[in-house]
C-alpha cells in the first residue's frame, strides 16, 4: 500500500512539475512575441519583417532562446523518466548534459551583450539591461551547476547497475 502511495505522489509531483515547465515555456514564448511590438526601435513597426527580422538584437535574442526551450525540453523528459521509474538511465544521463550544454551556451550568450555593453557603450545607460543579464547569467550558471550535479548522480548510478 505504501508504494502505491508513494508512486501516486510521484506521478502527481512530476505531473506538476511538467504543468510548471509548460507553463514557463508559453510565458517565455508568449514574452518573445509581445516585447518586440511595445518596445525600443521595432514600437512603431507594422510588418512582420519590421517588427521581428530587422532588429539584429532580436535575431540574436531568439537565435540565444533555442537553447533556453531545448533545455526545458530535456528537463521535461527528464520528468517523464522519474514517472515512469526510468530515471537511472543513460537517456536521463544525456539529457541532463543536454541541460548542462545549454545552460553554458546560455551564458555565452549573455555574457556576449555585457561584454559589448560595456566595452562599445560606456557612456549609455546601460543599468536596465546589464541588470536583466546579470540576473539571466546567475541563473544559467546555477542550472549548469545542478545539471551537472544531477548528471553525475545519474550517470554514477547507471554504472552500477
Amino acid at each position: 500500500m505504501h508504494g502505491m502511495k508513494d508512486s501516486l505522489i510521484t506521478r502527481m509531483s512530476t505531473y506538476f512539475l511538467q504543468a510548471v515547465l509548460i507553463f514557463i515555456g508559453i510565458v517565455a514564448l508568449a514574452f518573445l512575441i509581445w516585447e518586440p511590438n511595445v518596445e525600443g526601435v521595432n514600437a512603431h513597426a507594422t510588418t512582420f519583417s519590421e517588427i521581428y527580422l530587422d532588429d539584429p538584437f532580436l535575431v540574436y535574442a531568439y537565435t540565444a532562446s533555442i537553447a533556453f526551450f531545448v533545455a526545458l525540453y530535456q528537463a521535461f523528459t527528464v520528468l517523464t523518466s522519474i514517472r515512469k521509474n526510468t530515471a537511472f538511465s543513460l537517456h536521463s544521463v544525456r539529457a541532463f548534459r543536454t541541460i548542462q550544454y545549454c545552460a553554458i551556451a546560455l551564458v555565452g550568450f549573455i555574457a556576449a551583450p555585457l561584454a559589448y555593453l560595456f566595452i562599445a557603450r560606456p557612456g549609455d545607460d546601460i543599468a536596465g539591461g546589464v541588470a536583466m543579464g546579470l540576473f539571466i547569467l546567475c541563473i544559467s550558471v546555477v542550472v549548469t551547476a545542478a545539471a551537472t550535479v544531477c548528471e553525475r548522480v545519474v550517470h554514477s548510478a547507471v554504472d552500477k547497475k
